[in-house]
């Protein structure tokens, strides 16, 4: 049995350490009981906690965020999965063309992309809507559900539908019973790449959002370009808290490595 090199383990461990570390950091500094960021301090205390509470901004724009990301996380898959679907098992004109299109907005800036969307929302009178910010983050998530959709779909074995077909099978009952439950790996890591991308978008979001419309990254922002305070350290707290939750309730329900992979 070969043994891992004792410098590996060291290698790996000041790595962790290394990516741990300013976490570790902001979680310690929201406990502070001083009404500035200190560390160390003198005293532990939960008063940024509740000072969460009682600011109703910040409360109002995470649930704004948590919604935000759910329906264009959620959109995007509805528009990506048939789009994967035709660009993974079907030859067409302009296929290449149509796949790039799909994917431009990785290769856009997000400053160039928030001030075209600013524009094109404006003339739409969509301008500081939450319409209009659920489809400027739609199109600024639907690659990552895109990408993964044409990775699971390419490795779908199309001889399963065209024996379901031979049976009587309709279209929709092949989509619904056979192909989507064997992709729906790669559907579901898409889905939640985008929910993630779409609730820590900030870049883009300054320019579609308003006042009425702000995300927590975004009222985040503008609270630290005004104060500092421990303030915005219990809110990251809370967010990678919530953050670990949810990838280890996903690891334990179904296999975090399987969603994020896209792979049955």
């Amino acid at each position: 049995m070969n043994r891992t090199p004792p410098i590996l383990l060291v290698f790996h461990g000041l790595f962790v350490i290394f990516m741990l570390a300013p976490l570790v950091m902001v979680a310690l500094v929201s406990f502070t009981d001083k009404g500035y960021i200190s560390m160390p301090f003198d005293g532990a205390s939960w008063r940024w906690y509740a000072a969460i509470l009682k600011d109703r901004d910040f409360v109002d724009a995470f649930w704004r965020s948590v919604a935000l990301g759910v329906a264009a996380a959620t959109l995007a898959t509805l528009l990506a999965v048939p789009a994967g679907m035709a660009i993974a098992w079907h030859q067409f004109r302009g296929r290449e063309w149509v796949l790039g299109l799909l994917l431009s907005p990785l290769m856009v800036p997000h400053v160039v992309l928030g001030i075209a969307l600013l524009r094109f929302l404006t003339q739409m009178g969509a301008s500081g809507t939450m319409w209009g910010l659920t489809a400027a983050h739609t199109v600024l998530v639907l690659p990552y559900v895109l990408r993964l959709v044409v990775a699971a779909a390419t490795g779908f074995d199309r001889n399963i539908a065209q024996a379901a077909q031979s049976l009587g099978a309709s279209g929709w009952t092949v989509f619904r019973r056979i192909e989507l439950p064997l992709i729906l790996p790669g559907v579901a890591g898409g889905w939640l790449i985008a929910f993630i991308n779409s609730f820590d978008e900030l870049t883009m979001s300054i320019f579609v959002a308003s006042a009425g419309t702000q995300t927590l990254p975004v009222k985040m922002y503008n609270h630290i370009a005004n104060t500092i305070d421990p303030l915005l350290a219990s809110v990251s707290t809370v967010v990678i808290v919530l953050t670990l939750v949810l990838m280890v309730a996903l690891d334990r329900f179904y296999g975090l490595d399987r969603v994020l992979a896209g792979k049955s």
